[in-house]
């Protein structure tokens, strides 16, 4: 019987290590190969949402009020819930003013104005449960409208104090970006470098950052093809989190980055995407942080102003949070 020769790899152990390294740079991070082909845009916006539409699921796909109600800001929200309220109003008003003039009983409405005012009115009082008295419902459509206002009423009042203890509740991290990275000077060679701040009193720790580089390199039949590289950082992660924090990736030979003049980084079309996660003491939950930086967002030969407040005698180290984006060149 003959023996079958031993398989070698046809690759050496080097450039298999450097094919894998290649594929783990080629990964998309979710985008998928069209976007990372083809997109001309940012892929994430500096407020951390994605550059991203999806067209076709149908509004009902992508209606989400629950989840839009506990994103938007508290001016809208607040705006949002008082239309809704006057909105519940004028038409259970309406509907008082159709079942006729008899209806209701309390002001001596005479005129159409008059009585859709009498039956927005009572609308107020049923709906907020307050129920004066002084207007009451007299037929029988009157009283059966009243009845279905009042359990409105009941599972409104109920959605909305659900709704405001959410957004109460619901732990965000509020981390104040750098408007700009800067790209300097930095312990004898060159590093990549953006700041963060925690806007929030309550504290986060066991802090992690995460950057990757997304830019356009090869071309793949006459289209150029945008691979991703993670970044490696100085330092990862921080335990505590209580002042500002100088996220640096030194430029070595290992890095993307090495040797790569600032016209050149901007004609790879860059973008540097940036996570943070962290825990929320208060509530013991994970929160995460993103955005990203585009080259027109990167300043050469510059460095990070000093945030560091002069200390005094017997006083707490204290940062400016202010000055989180003054930049000055490099020495």
């Amino acid at each position: 019987m003959a023996e079958t020769e031993p398989k070698h790899p046809e690759n050496p152990p080097d450039a298999e290590r450097l094919d894998r390294r290649d594929a783990r740079e080629d990964r998309d991070l979710g985008f998928g190969a069209v976007v990372a082909t083809s997109s001309q845009r940012r892929l994430l916006n500096r407020d951390g949402s994605f550059n991203v539409q999806r067209h076709g699921l149908g509004w009902r796909s992508t209606l989400s009020l629950y989840h839009s109600l506990l994103e938007m800001s508290w001016p809208r929200f607040i705006l949002v819930a008082l239309a809704a309220y006057l909105a519940a109003n004028g038409l259970f008003a309406l509907a008082y003013f159709l079942a006729g003039p008899d209806a209701l009983r309390g002001m001596g409405a005479e005129n159409a104005g008059e009585l859709l005012l009498q039956g927005f009115l009572f609308s107020v009082h049923t709906l907020s449960t307050i129920g004066y008295g002084h207007i009451i419902p007299v037929s029988l459509a009157a009283n059966l409208l009243m009845t279905i206002e009042a359990v409105v009423g009941l599972f409104g009042l109920a959605l909305g104090t659900g709704l405001i203890f959410a957004r109460f509740s619901r732990p965000r991290a509020n981390i104040v970006f750098s408007r700009s990275a800067v790209i300097a000077p930095y312990r004898g060679g060159t590093a990549f470098q953006f700041r963060i701040v925690n806007a929030r009193r309550s504290q986060l720790v066991d802090l992690e950052a995460k950057v990757l580089l997304s830019r356009r390199e090869s071309k793949e039949k006459g289209r150029t093809k945008r691979r991703f590289h993670e970044l490696e950082l100085e330092r990862r992660r921080v335990t505590f989190f209580p002042l500002s924090w100088t996220i640096v990736h030194p430029i070595d030979k290992e890095s993307p980055l090495w040797g790569v003049t600032a016209q050149e980084l901007a004609d790879s079309d860059p973008e540097f995407l940036v996570l943070l996660t962290g825990m929320e003491e208060t509530f013991s939950q994970m929160v995460h942080a993103r955005t990203s930086y585009k080259a027109d967002e990167i300043i050469w030969q510059a460095r990070f102003a000093n945030m560091f407040e002069r200390p005094q005698p017997d006083a707490p180290l204290a940062i400016d949070v202010s000055r989180i984006h003054d930049v000055e060149p490099a020495a």
